[in-house]
């Protein structure tokens, strides 16, 4: 049989000896320019056909989108006119966006997730079609019907234009592919009969903890006991969880979110493939802590009154909980049933989601009730010693017209002025509300008191200087003592 040597054709030589130069250069240095020029070249090659293919990728995303954005702004049987849906669509990619993008971008960042790429774009041609319709001098009435006419004539160059570039970046993309197959090259040799040692990649660390101020031993932990998806499960107990119950003083820290985990905790709820997809390609999420982590940023994040992000990390802890509960193929098992649907898996989860957010929901409102009423000024009445009888005038009702004054020590007193001075008292009394006037007609100082904690401290101050001046309020020894805070 006839043996081919037409592969030898592809061999790019970079030392050749028959190198042609100018005789002022020595051979040596021509030889390596011309190395340095073909691995420069190969390396461009393979770095545009990687771009050409993560471009067309992209696009072919993003086309068949805008072709239904044209189609829905062509259409007249649409419930709503065009740019009132035109506007409506725009606001949703920028207020509530998918984090779904090309692999290796960022889905916390706006302009490298799909959404945001169609947001620009949109944007773009909104501006566009706005310029148009006002150059155009266009009456109110017909404002509408020209702005939507613009709308789909520009989004039908979009269209195009964008078809037009994946077709471009496919032929360049199979020239480059063409030109990179003529030439042989160390990617291309591959050894037969010889095996190479591959260690397995270290596992990441678990999540980082932070120090708190004021601990006081160990971090309190509870066992949760789940009901498994699987009734054959490895039998292992549950892995210990953060207490929400417990105070942050009892604890020495708490687990951080790493940047991985705060990427996982914004995935939308029940979202299980891209849950699944995320832990596939970040070890660094399924690990110890992960889901004490997520548990104390949901907690931090309701207790700052977004509960939408809380309830979104309950489900993310629960689904790595879930995962370690099912044994060393949990993951597997726990997303499986997820994703085929099977409705007794889903229940319990879902009813596992929902009680612990309630739990939570209960927890952070309980601590602010707390921590406001520790935090909270009151002024209080207290004796300046234990002798000392703190009691309350309480007026019966007005002076009579027939006022008379009896007894020793009357004798050089203005009946009009004490009349003014009664009427005074009187009318401050009834300036109170009802449960300090009832509080003050039983004579008690605790039932004073209650009232006046309830209170703001400038509205309290206000009151016990009333009753004061009005003579109400009667102290062994003159003067009002704050004792707010003492023991």
């Amino acid at each position: 049989m006839p043996l081919n040597y037409s592969k030898w054709d592809q061999l790019e030589l970079s030392d050749d000896s028959d190198i042609e130069g100018h005789p002022n250069v020595d051979k040596k240095s021509l030889i390596r320019w011309k190395q340095r020029d073909i691995h420069e070249k190969r390396e461009l090659r393979k770095h545009k056909i990687k771009t050409l293919e993560a471009q067309i990728a992209c696009n072919e995303v993003l086309l068949p989108r805008i072709k239904n954005i044209h189609a829905d702004l062509s259409s007249s049987s649409s419930s709503a006119p065009a740019p009132v849906y035109f506007n409506t669509l725009v606001s949703r990619l920028q207020t509530n966006p998918s984090p779904d993008c090309p692999p290796g971008n960022d889905p916390t960042k706006l302009e490298q997730t799909y959404d945001g790429m169609l947001f620009s774009l949109l944007k773009m041609v909104g501006e566009k079609a706005m310029e148009r319709v006002k150059d155009s001098g266009t009456s109110e009435a017909d404002k509408d019907a020209k702005l939507t006419k613009e709308l789909v004539a520009e989004m039908e160059v979009h269209v195009k234009h964008l078809g037009e570039t994946i077709e471009k970046d496919k032929e360049e993309l199979e020239t480059e592919e063409a030109e990179q197959k003529k030439h042989i090259t160390m990617d291309d040799l591959h050894e037969g009969f010889e095996s190479h040692y591959v260690p397995p990649t270290p596992a990441p660390p678990p999540v980082p903890v932070t120090a708190v101020k004021g601990g006081k031993g160990k971090e309190k932990a509870k066992a949760t006991t789940i009901e498994v998806l699987n009734p054959k499960a490895l039998e292992a107990s549950a892995p210990a969880v953060p207490d929400i119950d417990a105070e942050e003083d009892e604890e020495d820290g708490l687990p951080e979110l790493t940047p991985s985990l705060e990427a996982f905790s914004k995935i939308t709820l029940w979202n299980y493939e891209q849950s699944f997809q995320f832990i596939q390609s970040h070890r660094d999420v399924y690990v110890p802590g992960a889901s004490d982590a997520l548990l104390v940023a949901g907690f931090r994040a309701q207790g700052e009154g977004k509960s939408k992000y809380a309830k979104q990390c309950v489900h993310q802890s629960l689904l790595i909980q879930y995962c370690e509960k099912l044994g060393r193929d949990g993951v597997g098992i726990f997303f499986k049933k997820m994703v085929s649907g099977d409705k007794r898996a889903l229940k319990v989860f879902v009813d596992d989601v929902e009680s612990t957010y309630e739990h939570l929901v209960n927890r952070v409102k309980i601590n602010k009730e707390e921590a406001q009423n520790e935090s909270r000024e009151q002024i209080q009445l207290v004796p300046e010693n234990p002798d000392q009888i703190i009691s309350f005038n309480v007026p019966d009702g007005p002076p009579p017209e027939n006022l008379v004054l009896e007894g020793p020590g009357t004798e050089g007193l203005d009946i009009e002025e004490v009349r003014k001075a009664l009427q005074f008292r009187w009318d401050v009394y009834q300036g109170f509300t009802p449960d300090l006037q009832e509080a003050l007609k039983s004579g008690g100082l605790d039932g004073v008191n209650n009232v006046l904690g309830d209170l703001d401290v400038a509205e309290a101050e206000a009151i016990v200087n009333s009753l004061d001046v009005a003579g109400i309020l009667n102290f062994a020894e003159g003067g009002v003592r704050d004792q707010t805070g003492a023991d």
